[in-house]
């Protein structure tokens, strides 16, 4: 059975008081669900001393360098991130891909060496609001998750979940409706069998990564392939994520 994934990306935001106190007020929830793996994806700087007051959530990291180690000032190594006990990470999500020129080819070192490291990886791909309106996102979609599958190898194909990001739905306010969402996510689990097979196909979790919010959490959530959630904005407002994770 498919893993059900709700993930809170934090971004750069929040003071380290203001992170505690967001951890220990969605902790003073009970989630029914225990069959949901509840993450949260703060800024790096606190990831150990959130994953020491908190109970009910994962911690993983929004980022990983595609270098082991050496001379690469401000980075964090897939090494790092295992010694800490942190495990799982965020690779190939659009911003870092936008607005620090993250190609494919630097996004699969970084899977390379978190699967080495035994990270656990939710891999982001999605289409612009070009590749969307000229009706090619299909095609790109393919070509990122081709990408991706032809150069690991297939029994690390289950430390991987996807997450499809609609680039032109995050932070614009516009969200895909169930049925596109839908159609992405069916076209990418028959990409995966195609390039992988059923079995890995049925067992990698997609979720979805587009302005999900706690007014259409059960809608997209109902569609037969869509797995979960990568929340932004409303991971940061205790009552929404909780909302979000029960919809689940």
């Amino acid at each position: 059975m498919r893993k059900k994934i709700v993930a809170g990306n934090w971004k750069m935001n929040l003071a380290y008081n203001e992170a505690k106190e967001l951890v220990n007020s969605l902790n003073q929830y009970q989630y029914p669900n225990q069959n949901i793996t509840k993450i949260l994806f703060p800024p790096q700087l606190y990831i150990q001393q959130l994953m020491n007051i908190n109970s009910q959530f994962l911690i993983g990291s929004q980022n990983v360098s595609q270098y082991n180690n050496g001379a690469y000032t401000g980075e964090v190594s897939a090494t790092m991130l295992t010694s800490i006990n942190c495990n799982y990470v965020l690779i190939g999500h659009s911003e870092r891909r936008h607005y620090f020129n993250e190609t494919d080819e630097i996004l699969i070192e970084k899977v390379k060496l978190a699967l080495q490291n035994n990270l656990n990886i939710i891999y982001c791909i999605g289409e612009d609001l070009i590749q969307r309106q000229n009706e090619t996102y299909l095609k790109h979609l393919s070509n990122q998750i081709s990408y991706l599958y032809n150069n690991i190898n297939k029994t690390d194909c289950y430390k991987i979940s996807i997450a499809y990001e609609p680039i032109w739905a995050i932070g614009t306010g516009l969200t895909a409706s169930p049925n596109q969402a839908e159609e992405v996510h069916a076209f990418l689990r028959n990409e995966i069998t195609k390039l992988t097979s059923i079995e890995i196909a049925e067992n990698t979790s997609i979720i979805y990564g587009g302005s999900c919010n706690a007014q259409n959490a059960k809608s997209l959530f109902e569609c037969a392939n869509i797995d979960g959630g990568l929340i932004g904005g409303a991971s940061l407002k205790t009552e929404d994520f909780y909302k979000i994770i029960n919809s689940l």
